[in-house]
């Protein structure tokens, strides 16, 4: 079966996180990539060489902003000093859509750069709600809010993550980018069933798909972005696509980063899973 999402944002195809070991390749080879997602924070401070590489690169190529920083889930105020930057960049790229993760990563000013978690319950869904919708008012665009990682577990949460996210997309109306790899960690870390966790995503509210590697210490598992895509996370990927259909998805490689052809073989491997998709919703 195949969902479309509702605000009828592109299926972008395949794309690669735009880091900047690998801007001479690109602005050199111009490669066969759908697309590019850019970290926001990265070109929102500067006027310098990466902006004007970015500026070449979104001449070319579709971009997608995605943030470590948004940090929507903290007490503080918001920061619409941050989200003004935001927007004028979403602009300046054309970004076909911009997001973050459902955390937060500081408090009183002070970024602690991680992305914390939430616990998951009413007051938590209320006060994250509330946010979201100021924000997506002011930057006039609904926000791509990606399920995180998680290590520990709040004693006072009251539902799981799913149905959390769940009720956050819907009451908010926010869309969701599904990492599927923190699916994995999140449901490794915590002795929870993946596949009940695929059950409870709406996959209208699915816009985009992460992808990428982490490392397994045997106890736990942490989303360390720095090696290919397992095994297991490519089975997810296929459920995923049975359930939604082709969504546009993009293949993190963040750190141990190799050349830029390593990580384009993780994009083909992924446009497989896509062809079997394809030939299964024409059949």
């Amino acid at each position: 079966m195949s969902v479309k999402n509702r605000w009828n944002f592109p299926d972008l195809g395949l794309g690669i996180g735009l880091r900047t070991v690998h801007f001479n390749h690109v602005l050199e080879h111009w490669p066969k990539v759908d697309w590019f997602e850019i970290l926001s924070e990265n070109f929102m401070n500067t006027e310098g060489n990466p902006v004007r590489v970015l500026d070449q690169i979104a001449e070319r190529y579709p971009i997608v902003m995605h943030g470590v920083s948004m940090s929507i889930g903290s007490t503080d105020p918001i920061d619409f000093d941050y989200f003004t930057r935001l927007k004028a960049l979403a602009e300046r790229v054309n970004a076909h859509w911009l997001g973050d993760h459902v955390c937060w990563t500081g408090v009183h000013g002070k970024n602690g750069h991680d992305l914390y978690p939430l616990p998951y319950n009413e007051e938590s869904l209320a006060f994250l709600v509330d946010r979201i919708r100021t924000v997506q008012d002011f930057l006039e665009r609904p926000l791509i809010l990606e399920n995180p990682s998680t290590y520990l577990a709040f004693a006072n949460s009251t539902m799981p993550e799913e149905e959390f996210l769940a009720r956050m997309a819907e009451e908010s109306d926010c869309g969701l980018l599904l990492d599927v790899n923190n699916v994995y960690v999140t449901c490794r870390n915590h002795g929870l069933d993946s596949m009940a966790y695929l059950d409870a995503i709406p996959y209208d509210r699915v816009v985009q798909i992460h992808l990428a590697g982490h490392t397994d210490k045997g106890t736990h598992c942490i989303d360390t972005h720095n090696g290919r895509v397992i095994d297991p996370v490519w089975d997810l990927y296929a459920e995923v696509q049975r359930r939604a259909g082709n969504r546009a998805t993009l293949i993190e490689w963040d750190a141990d980063i190799p050349s830029f052809e390593e990580v384009h073989a993780e994009v083909l491997k992924a446009a497989q899973f896509r062809q079997m998709t394809e030939l299964r919703h024409a059949s």
